[in-house]
């Protein structure tokens, strides 16, 4: 196997407002792009020509990854002017394809282990994995290592395989596209047509991100399998405890707490007397000001955050700026997605490039969208909308 098709045209809508001005692929998960683990372990596993079928903020994509050189790979750029689904998306790669290709979603993390059992397929084979609960994946049918169904989102368990969305493939699928629109229903197609469908399965990483609070559980994961490296400068008095990655140009001030697992990314000055607890992640360029404290959040790039403020199971989108004793504590609260009501415990997501004002609660749950301007002073204990403003 020597190519693979990377799906990463999509949006991802239930990801809200972190997706509005980004592709989900490109939302960071432990200071990486979700694309990069995707691309990592196709370079790791030997194979350089790449399709990366672009689409919703496809600049972001070309503009991070470029020509794939610095991941040690070929990459060409297809678009999917509509995102119309994922078997739409593979049709728009068919002139480029070779006679034989991975297909794999560009917007779940991946390891080179979780892939590599699909390196010699010769036919068409779908990557299983047991999941405990299926009810939101399409769950696969299967007799003597033969797919004979998928079926999408069941009510009950019929089977404890889920598609992947990790295929290997000759470029015979193509004939049986159509005008089909997703992947599964181009199986069911080729099941009925009595072409066989292997399937193959695995234990290997395979995370899915399909909420905002996926986020912070996959962050953890990832943060978790880092063994951690110091490339900035963390002054006397700072202390540094477990597996902590410190990027090239960041400053730990005197005083700061930091306990692994957890990153900080470059050109960062954190402290003084900041405490950064386990399962968080902040990104580049990134202003913690002192008497500050995270824990188990991602704070994306050319963030600010004021002195004595506290993120407790949070995300906060790059380019906001808080001014100080902003407060995000975590409980269970009730958050709708799409009008479904999950019960979860986080603190609060913000949105890009929004700005707050000092002495500012949130409540749990809170949803704050991107480019809102909150004056000070405030309790919110509502969702805000994008663009909005609060005074």
């Amino acid at each position: 196997m020597d190519q693979a098709i990377i799906l990463a045209a999509g949006e991802g809508q239930r990801l809200r407002p972190l997706t509005v001005f980004r592709p989900k692929v490109m939302l960071s998960i432990g200071n990486k792009p979700i694309l990069q683990y995707v691309l990592e372990a196709v370079a790791a596993n030997g194979i350089r020509n790449v399709l990366v079928v672009v689409g919703y903020r496809k600049e972001q994509v070309q503009d991070y990854f470029g020509s794939g050189e610095a991941f040690g790979i070929d990459i060409k750029y297809i678009e999917q002017k509509q995102q119309l689904g994922t078997a739409h998306a593979l049709k728009q790669a068919e002139s480029h394809a070779g006679d034989r290709f991975l297909v794999i979603s560009g917007d779940n993390i991946i390891r080179p282990s979780t892939i590599a059992s699909l390196l010699n397929a010769n036919s068409h084979t779908i990557l299983v994995r047991p999941q405990e609960n299926v009810s939101k994946y399409g769950v696969v049918l299967v007799r003597k290592g033969i797919v004979t169904g998928i079926i999408e989102k069941p009510p009950q368990d019929g089977s404890n395989l889920v598609n992947t969305g990790i295929y290997a493939f000759t470029k015979d699928v193509f004939a049986f596209i159509g005008d089909e629109v997703d992947l599964p229903a181009v199986l069911m197609r080729m099941v009925n047509d009595g072409t066989a469908i292997r399937s193959c399965e695995t234990a290997d990483t395979w995370l899915d991100v399909v909420y905002p609070w996926d986020m912070l559980k996959l962050n953890a994961l990832v943060l978790n399998a880092d063994a951690g490296s110091i490339g900035g400068h963390v002054e006397h008095g700072a202390i540094v405890k477990g597996p902590v990655s410190i990027g090239q140009g960041s400053i730990i001030r005197s005083g700061c707490y930091l306990v692994g697992p957890a990153a900080v990314g470059k050109n960062c000055e954190i402290g003084p007397h900041v405490c950064i607890l386990p399962s968080t992640s902040v990104g580049d360029n990134v202003v913690l000001s002192a008497f500050s404290s995270l824990k188990n959040s991602i704070v994306g790039n050319n963030v600010q955050l004021g002195p004595f403020s506290h993120l407790e199971d949070s995300i906060v989108a790059g380019g906001s700026r808080f001014a100080g004793h902003f407060t995000a504590h975590s409980d269970e609260a009730m958050v709708y997605v799409e009008n479904e009501p999950h019960r979860i415990a986080m603190g609060t997501v913000v949105g890009e490039h929004s700005h707050f004002g000092p002495n500012i609660a949130v409540s749990p749950g809170i949803v704050i969208g991107n480019r809102c301007h909150v004056e000070g002073m405030k309790l919110l204990h509502a969702n805000i909308p994008d663009g909005c403003k609060v005074v």
